[in-house]
């Protein structure tokens, strides 16, 4: 009458069932008792019977509440209590993370610049223009993963996240065979389009080729990172880049100043941090404490990859295209020497610091939005935007203030060459607005991006970088006089473009309302 079947998902668990003929007896016993409990149910009246319906819906809504509350235990919930308390909260881990890893690729060119060469400073210069394409494409692709699984945590629906999670692990380890073939295959071919200083090719080339031979360890890391920011864990990642960082240092010491190997010395220690950093990941998701299961059948393309790559591909796309006007303006400023194009990279390696905040409140409020659309508070996913423009405010002017004012010093942190902490510093002086008004465009984006509006967010982000951006830098580049400061001043103005369309796009949404 009754059979014993094992979970196909843990051997540990047996499921009973009733056979056939078991099904067949509880029937006819169903039948027979209740047909002998009928005539005692008359002596409770249509009160009564009320009475204990209201309590039966009583008990049943107190368990779903319960229910609701345990899936809140376990992840972080947004929509409700102090916004700028959980958003701040949650956010300085995030920070954290970027801050350790643009020290990560600070590290790189720190060493090289104090113990490697000049040309060699110059290729992980330009080398760090083309990781960082690849890594920021891949960055803005896993958002659409961590908008949605933060969209179904605040929907209730944490059943519907192991699919997501199988699925894009499948989709981003083809991507990381395709961008392992070109990196390796085609290094050299990279180097010459971004008109690497002759004196750098061949350690340019190099750069490149170990780091794409490493793709998948960089390509994992941000996808992990995604799927723990989508659950409302921003101190995970920051775990795992802080090991990857600690690891770095001490690679880039005994690789470049211990056996001299320059620029390879700081791919090889990259690759390998990161490495480890997936593998500690990789371990702490599997002992965490999740509101969902993760499946075999879930690593296959399933109807939750078309989710996820409609939020996800225009933002890649975007970001792919703004960070090839990035290596066009490398090659601009490539093309006024060895001193220029180091100074540039030294520059821009301060810029990543620059940009920390904004960068973590766009991250953040991606989750923060999302999570509270799905819960039904728009107001309160408005409001979050408004505090994230504040908060981002306040430390931009500080920021603007010590990189207008105190930019050769930041430079002199990397090289110890006046010529190349020259150019950084010009260079810096046009950029140094931008720290301002991208607490704006960020905190926006941010908005944007969890309201699943990021077919606009790339449409504006086209606008300002190839209509504003980078023929702005261009045309500054090939001036008679000149210079990286005017060239940095195409930042800032195409980003206040992008605030323009913007606050346009907010206002027309709400008009719509």
């Amino acid at each position: 009458m009754v059979q014993k079947v094992s979970s196909p998902d843990d051997g540990r668990v047996t499921y009973l069932s009733l056979t056939e003929h078991g099904k067949e007896l509880s029937e006819k016993y169903n039948e027979n008792y209740f047909n002998e409990l009928l005539p005692y149910l008359d002596a409770i009246s249509d009160t009564e019977a009320d009475c204990m319906i209201r309590t039966i819906q009583k008990f049943y809504d107190i368990m779903c509440e319960r229910s609701a509350q345990k899936l809140t235990d376990k992840t972080a919930d947004f929509t409700q209590g102090s916004i700028l308390k959980k958003l701040v909260a949650f956010m300085m881990p995030v920070l954290g993370a970027l801050i350790l890893q643009a020290a990560y690729g600070a590290v790189d060119l720190l060493v090289v610049g104090r113990f490697g060469s000049t040309s060699g400073l110059s290729a992980v210069s330009t080398g760090s223009q083309v990781l960082n394409l690849v890594t920021f494409v891949v960055v803005q692709f896993a958002m659409g993963i961590t908008v949605l699984i933060a969209r179904y945590l605040g929907e209730k629906k944490p059943e519907q996240i192991g699919s997501v999670i199988g699925g894009a692990a499948i989709v981003f380890t083809a991507i990381s065979f395709g961008l392992f073939i070109v990196m390796v295959c085609f290094a050299h071919p990279i180097a010459i389009l971004m008109q690497a200083p002759a004196e750098a090719v061949e350690l340019t080339t190099v750069y490149i080729r170990i780091c794409g031979g490493g793709i998948f360890f960089i390509v994992a890391y941000n996808l992990l990172s995604a799927i723990f920011r989508g659950l409302g864990d921003s101190k995970s990642p920051l775990l795992f880049v802080l090991v990857a960082c600690i690891i770095n240092v001490f690679g880039d010491l005994i690789l470049v100043a211990g056996f001299h190997m320059n620029a390879a010395g700081a791919a090889i220690a990259t690759i390998f941090a990161q490495a480890i950093s997936v593998v500690f990941a990789i371990v702490l998701l599997i002992k965490k404490e999740l509101p969902f299961k993760i499946r075999k059948k879930d690593f296959c393309l399933n109807p939750q990859c078309k989710k996820f790559l409609i939020i996800g591909l225009p933002l890649a796309l975007q970001e792919f295209l703004t960070q090839m006007s990035f290596l066009a303006l490398c090659a601009f400023v490539n093309r006024l020497g060895l001193e220029a194009s180091s100074g540039y990279g030294v520059a821009c390696k301060i810029v990543n610091f620059a940009m920390l905040v904004p960068s973590a409140l766009m991250q953040s409020m991606a989750s923060f939005v999302s999570q509270n659309v799905g819960a039904g508070k728009s107001k309160r996913a408005k409001r979050s935007m408004f505090t994230g423009i504040g908060v981002g405010l306040v430390v931009g002017c500080f920021v603007f203030a010590l990189v207008f004012l105190k930019g050769d010093v930041l430079s002199g942190f990397f090289s110890t060459d006046a010529d190349v902490i020259k150019n950084g510093f010009a260079y810096l002086k046009g950029f140094a607005p931008e720290t301002i008004l991208t607490a704006v465009l960020f905190s926006m984006i941010g908005y944007f991006n969890g309201n699943d509006k990021t077919l606009w967010v790339m449409t504006q982000g086209l606008i300002q970088t190839l209509l504003v951006r980078l023929p702005m830098a261009y045309i500054m580049s090939i001036q008679p006089n000149a210079s990286l400061t005017k060239i940095g001043l195409a930042a800032p103005v195409s980003t206040a473009v992008g605030i323009m369309l913007n606050v346009g796009f907010y206002v027309y949404l709400n008009r719509k309302k």
